[in-house]
């Protein structure tokens, strides 16, 4: 009997100590819950902070650029290092955020040297990417706004990025090329001169006279008001073809005037040739009839009377 009280005691003690225990765990667990809903808050201003500061970072970098001198006219840095400063700061807030999330940066760092090879060999594309727009934007093949051509794609500049690189053809279609490929390939910059020569062949009949033709054609082409007059303009005879002599024609322009000027130069110069008398040959079909000779415009759609059986027949 003596036993009993000693029994409840120690029941009772125990019934306390797991109450503590317990009462103990509830309010670790609501400070965690609390701690981690704060540092959600914070990480949650952190990225939000984050985006409008990148957005900042980049107009300040932006504005920066467009005060100097050199860089006013050529886009094409201040588009690639105004991207850089958004990733450097957005990069910044990312690594802010894990911190206060509690994640051990220097433990991510560690484990990302270790797997540095694999991620390599995973990301050697879009590093190699990285690398050839750096070195584009140092050996400057193009400039945004230039006409360029790049492998089967032509078209005109529009921005430089880390990545990539992107064009607008004729038809207004954006084209997207990897840096790596661009530096890779032949670029060819069509308006990276601030002049550019148009060449167009003509054709004049054999019996035409060479001098006059070569004459009326440069004389047209002088008077165009596209056409620079610090380069003369050139023409020569540079071929007997079948049924004609070409006369090649050589005139420069600004490279924003090449393609107007070149159609220009079509219609003006073979007017002109038309009202000097020179004749243009064109390609004419001839059909044999027996001895008869005639052109195939020029005949009726009748059978010739050489071809028609005769009364007796």
């Amino acid at each position: 009997m003596t036993d009993l009280p000693t029994t409840l005691a120690a029941v009772a003690a125990s019934s306390d100590q797991a109450l503590a225990l317990d009462a103990a765990l509830l309010a670790r667990a609501t400070q965690m819950a609390s701690d981690l809903a704060v540092n959600l808050t914070i990480a949650a201003l952190i990225i939000v902070a984050t985006w409008f500061g990148s957005k900042w970072a980049a107009g300040a970098a932006r504005r920066a650029l467009g005060r100097v001198r050199g860089l006013r006219e050529d886009k094409t840095v201040e588009g690639f290092i105004v991207q850089v400063v958004r990733v450097v700061v957005i990069s910044v807030g990312l690594i802010a955020v894990l911190q206060r999330l509690g994640v051990q940066t220097t433990s991510i760092i560690a484990v990302l040297g270790a797997a540095s090879l694999a991620v390599g060999l995973a990301m050697q594309g879009t590093l190699s990417n990285v690398a050839a727009g750096v070195l584009l934007l140092m050996l400057r093949p193009y400039r945004v706004g230039d006409l360029v051509r790049i492998g089967d794609a032509t078209g005109v500049v529009q921005r430089l990025d880390l990545f990539t690189t992107q064009l607008t053809d004729a038809d207004n279609v954006k084209i997207v090329a990897p840096n790596s490929q661009v530096l890779g390939d032949v670029i060819l910059n069509i308006s990276g001169q601030a002049t550019r020569r148009v060449a167009i062949d003509f054709t004049v009949s054999y019996s035409a006279d060479l001098n006059e033709a070569r004459e009326v054609i440069r004389s047209t082409a002088a008077a165009h008001g596209k056409v620079l007059g610090d380069t003369p303009v050139w023409t020569g005879v540079t071929g007997l073809l079948d049924s004609a002599v070409q006369i090649t024609l050589h005139a420069h322009v600004l490279s924003g005037d090449w393609w107007q000027t070149r159609a220009d130069l079509f219609q003006t110069i073979k007017e002109a040739l038309d009202q000097a008398g020179i004749e243009i040959p064109f390609p004419q079909a001839v059909e044999y009839f027996g001895g008869n000779v005639g052109k195939a415009a020029e005949l009726d759609q009748s059978p010739p009377d050489a071809l028609l059986p005769s009364k007796g027949q």
